[in-house]
């Protein structure tokens, strides 16, 4: 195993940490309990708006590991980390928007690692849907 193969196998294991506890999170807790955990945006906000964020946190951190893993469609992975990268995109502009400057390190740190994920992952692999030969 090459060192840009454990680099990148090490940032997937990280996101999918990262987003399956936030996920989870979002999905079992009530507003009330994650806003004693300082996220008190989830206050303000639906809880549809909760629940799907979760979802898409959820699924990402499943397919971070599990298609490249199984060899199963592995494009799937590139997938998910484009779009936990739009995802964070979108985490950024909110915080910003409410001016919550303190807590854009976290989000900084997880979409360079995602970059780093995304740039392997897309020059091993090549476009994402090629043609077969």
């Amino acid at each position: 195993m090459n060192k840009t193969t454990i680099v990148t196998w090490t940032g997937q294991i990280l996101l999918a940490a990262f987003f399956g506890y936030a996920g989870w999170t979002k999905l079992t807790q009530t507003p009330e309990a994650m806003a004693a955990m300082g996220w008190n945006w989830t206050l303000e906000v639906p809880t549809w708006l909760i629940t799907m964020i979760g979802s898409a946190e959820s699924l990402g951190a499943i397919g971070l590991i599990l298609p490249v893993a199984l060899g199963i469609l592995p494009w799937l992975t590139t997938v998910a980390a484009a779009g936990l990268a739009l995802l964070q995109c979108a985490a950024i502009a909110f915080h910003v928007s409410r001016q919550e400057f303190s807590v854009l390190w976290l989000n900084v740190i997880v979409v360079a690692i995602i970059a780093l994920v995304l740039a392997v992952r897309l020059r091993t692999r090549g476009p994402l849907f090629r043609r077969p030969a």
